[in-house]
């Protein structure tokens, strides 16, 4: 079923704040020997254990979460893969921060889960993006790609 996902700087925008984000990557195997190994676009985020383990979590905590997508780029066009933002806003006193923080972080900053990576879109780098949500803006772009 087709749905539409909308790019993390837009949901920033909606939300009029800092948002928080999750990225995933299919597991670098211990064997490899090139250091500069690259994320290949050869796996499925729908099989990967660590992302819907993090989303049981969420909603056990009562945490809303949505598909979404990177942030928005006019230069290039990405698939899907798997991103989710999270509906805690970035504020490391709330208890639920802290919460979720302790959840996908060890003590010393690194993540819990390697094939997630914890992010932040600052709201003032999404209004960067902001005429992307003027009316027919999309449109207009795809009639030009």
């Amino acid at each position: 079923m087709p749905m539409l996902i909308e790019h993390i700087d837009a949901i920033a925008r909606q939300k009029k704040r800092d948002v928080l984000y999750l990225e995933f990557h299919s597991p670098v195997s211990d064997n490899s020997d090139d250091e500069d190994c690259v994320d290949t676009f050869d796996w499925d985020w729908r099989t990967l254990p660590v992302r819907q383990h993090i989303i049981d979590w969420l909603a056990a905590q009562s945490i809303g979460w949505q598909c979404c997508g990177t942030f928005a780029n006019v230069g290039q066009m990405g698939g899907y893969r798997g991103q989710i933002y999270i509906d805690v806003p970035f504020d490391k006193n709330l208890p639920v921060f802290q919460s979720l923080q302790a959840f996908l972080e060890l003590p010393d900053g690194s993540m819990r889960y390697p094939e997630a990576d914890f992010c932040y879109c600052p709201l003032e780098q999404a209004m960067k993006n902001a005429a992307h949500d003027e009316p027919g803006y999309w449109e207009r772009w795809a009639e030009d790609f």
